[in-house]
């Protein structure tokens, strides 16, 4: 009767050895089991150990045991002698009782599940943020935009600060987290978005969430419904695309040009959609600036369509040239901005903290779906996060990250220029943390040839096709460089240069 599998402590194997044989009607219902004195003399396993396996099939209801006589196989459930009715007509108990144990003993070949419309747009929507996934190894030289090189955050302060966090003997820490947020990284938000932004806003207007993903998730639920039209940029983030879809919304691309949106390019039935989906302070991917008489133009259009706008900050903090962009957020007099950011890039993606400024009218609602979603973000994380932007070591870091990154920027420019040379044309390189690159002449399926090569050459270089709602013209790379060394940089653009040739 003891057929083990070798996986699990030796009384979890007895257990599920005699739990097979039980399914398999071996010893049938209501047969005996052997006692555990002699199961343990036949076995050469312990009493100890058989007991403790008897104990969990009596727990579990497979056997029961009778004083003075022994453990027994158990009767069918209940269930299994219902009227044949409950399970086909015309079926005896004794029938289904043994289509039943089949079932559980050899279960049929899975099928395809039946799915929710939802789950049926899961199915059709293939984000681009499977890539960040491990479903294979990362090539030695990985450009892949999002990653960060974490030698650069000072790890052992947030081991501190976390320590410090878990110290605490508030019993408060230890409840359900605000579905809101953690009050005091609420202000220190706020706070550090007036400083570095020159974004007022209340704390009672934020809403801490999951990385800007959830953001985007929770919007598009709260905003759109099944058919509603969401504006989007073209190329743009496919993150957000796939949300929207997901909400049920028909996706309205709007061309980018060397200012970003166009929205006098959008396409017919844009004043019908319920939100538009922007990056104005650096455009994801190819980097422009959107000019105030766009940002106005959108805004408006926002006010006078009831339309809302996100506004996406993903790696506001990095630009080379002057100060931050100030964000559409400020100019939104009429609240009709989300205005979202994250803390994935400056400090590292694990942390899976982001925040949302959320219109006063919409706050209730956002932070009730909020709720509804996951219960709220843990606090320790959020406490320890408090503490790091109050201590000044938030911005510290910014600074040093800044000028790090641009360091690995200006190494990328230099690699490509003279390895590359006039094949290629860099674009989006002012700001943030990646740059588009349009290899001339190439279409986007031998980009597609090109990124597997690299990839067998130990280089990670990610094709541009994806972030378009439709083929481009001419293929083009995205290349991130805030997870590599200048060291890194230059070697993995020489082999690319000899996967190129």
């Amino acid at each position: 009767m003891l057929r083990l599998d070798g996986e699990g402590a030796l009384h979890y194997q007895v257990y599920k050895a005699l739990r097979a044989e039980i399914l398999a009607g071996s010893p049938p219902h209501g047969g005996r089991l052997p006692s555990t004195r002699a199961l343990a003399v036949e076995s050469g396993i312990s009493r100890m150990t058989i007991q403790t396996a008897y104990e969990q099939l009596l727990a579990e209801g497979y056997a029961v045991g009778r004083h003075g006589s022994g453990t027994y196989v158990a009767g069918p459930p209940a269930e299994w002698s219902a009227p044949a009715a409950a399970f086909d007509l015309g079926v005896t108990a004794d029938e289904a009782h043994t289509r039943r144990r089949a079932v559980l003993v050899a279960p049929p070949a899975p099928r395809a599940p039946r799915l929710s419309r939802l789950g049926r747009r899961v199915h059709d929507v293939t984000p681009l943020l499977s890539s960040r996934g491990h479903s294979r190894p990362r090539p030695r030289y990985d450009f892949r935009h999002g990653a960060v090189e974490g030698r650069d955050f000072p790890r052992a302060r947030w081991r501190r600060e976390l320590a410090r966090q878990a110290r605490r003997t508030d019993p408060a820490v230890l409840d359900y987290p605000p579905a809101e947020g953690a009050p005091r990284l609420r202000a220190e938000i706020a706070a550090y978005l007036r400083r570095s932004r020159g974004l007022r806003c209340a704390p009672e207007h934020l809403v801490i969430v999951s990385g800007s993903q959830q953001g985007l998730d929770l919007a598009a639920r709260l905003l759109l419904e099944s058919g509603a039209a969401a504006l989007v940029e073209d190329p743009g983030y496919e993150g957000a695309r796939s949300a929207f879809q997901l909400a049920g919304a028909r996706i309205l691309p709007v061309p980018v040009d060397a200012q970003g949106l166009d929205l006098a390019r959008a396409p017919a039935g844009a004043h019908r959609a319920r939100l538009a989906y922007v990056t104005p302070a650096h455009q994801y991917p190819l980097g422009a600036v959107m000019p105030l008489a766009r940002r106005l133009a959108l805004l408006e259009w926002a006010a006078r369509h009831d339309a809302y706008v996100i506004e996406d900050d993903y790696d506001g903090e990095f630009r080379f040239q002057g100060h931050p962009v100030a964000p559409l957020k400020v100019l939104d007099d009429a609240e009709r901005v989300l205005f979202i950011g994250t803390f994935s890039k400056v400090m590292f993606p694990a942390l899976r903290l982001g925040y949302v400024v959320v219109p006063p009218a919409l706050v209730r609602a956002f932070a009730a779906l909020k709720a509804l979603s996951d219960g709220g973000t843990p606090v320790l994380e959020q406490e320890a996060l408090a503490a790091f932007l109050a201590s000044g070591a938030f911005e510290r870091h910014v600074r040093r990250a800044r000028a790090r990154h641009a360091a690995r920027r200006d190494v990328l420019l230099a690699a490509l220029a003279e390895e590359l040379g006039d094949r290629v044309e860099v674009i989006g390189t002012n700001a943030g943390l990646q740059v588009f690159l349009r290899l001339r002449g190439w279409s986007p399926a031998r980009v597609g040839t090109l990124v597997r090569r690299a990839y067998a050459a130990g280089v990670g270089v990610y094709a541009a096709a994806p972030y378009y709602t439709a083929p481009p013209r001419e293929g083009g790379l995205v290349l991130g460089y805030a997870g590599l060394a200048p060291a890194e940089i230059r070697a993995g653009i020489r082999l690319l240069r000899d996967a190129l040739r």
